[in-house]
């Protein structure tokens, strides 16, 4: 009965993990109140949980404000264009719905429309936790974002479905799961990401090890 508490046993590291992914949506809601400051904490937020998945997080609110204060000024640039777009795709996708009628021109605008938003989810996906992890300029993180949700578009569909079932859960199931929410979404995704980035790192070694290679 004792080897059940040990911290050492599956049950207890799940429960702990369970904990954690609470707190840490705790913590990002909190830092979302204000709105600006939504992209830093979603930032902050994968920081912690792309560590958790490698077992290397030490001091959640430690590590989560060191995150949320690094990356506060490009992450809240990025949010603000995110919430704009969206703002716009939301107004388009209003009207496209409310004007629809069987007509060539509504079919591709509607086809131009959907491309785009997809578009639109696949970049919010990932583009936080790109910036929790690497350094790049604005325009980079959009290009890197899109690049990386179609290159891995099965994992892209996974997270996609995560957030889904969570929100899904929590609307038509069980509204308490609010608890966990974003907290857990991020960590279940962060397996995904977590594979990806190091597959971006490894490949950049490489190619920067045919660089010097090439000039000797």
């Amino acid at each position: 009965m004792n080897r059940l508490f040990t911290p050492d046993n599956p049950v207890m590291q799940f429960i702990t993990k369970l904990a954690c992914t609470a707190y840490l949506n705790l913590l990002w809601f909190i830092c979302c109140i204000p709105i600006v400051t939504a992209g830093a904490s979603t930032t902050a937020l994968y920081y912690v949980t792309l560590k958790m998945v490698k077992d290397e997080e030490s001091g959640l609110t430690r590590a989560f404000f060191h995150s949320f204060k690094e990356n506060f000024r490009q992450g809240t640039i990025i949010w603000l264009i995110l919430l704009a777009a969206g703002i716009v795709l939301g107004i388009d996708g209003y009207v496209l719905y409310h004007l629809r009628f069987e007509h060539i021109f509504w079919t591709i605008i509607t086809a131009i429309f959907v491309i785009v938003a997809i578009a639109y989810a696949i970049i919010c996906l990932y583009i936080f936790p790109l910036l929790s992890r690497f350094s790049n300029s604005t325009t980079s993180m959009f290009k890197n974002s899109l690049m990386l949700g179609m290159r891995f578009l099965l994992c892209t569909v996974c997270m996609a479905v995560i957030d889904f079932i969570m929100l899904f859960v929590i609307i038509r199931i069980f509204t308490p799961a609010i608890i966990f929410g974003m907290g857990m979404c991020a960590y279940f995704s962060s397996y995904f990401l977590s594979n990806i980035f190091r597959q971006c790192e490894e490949k950049s070694a490489d190619v920067s090890s045919v660089r010097e290679d090439s000039r000797l």
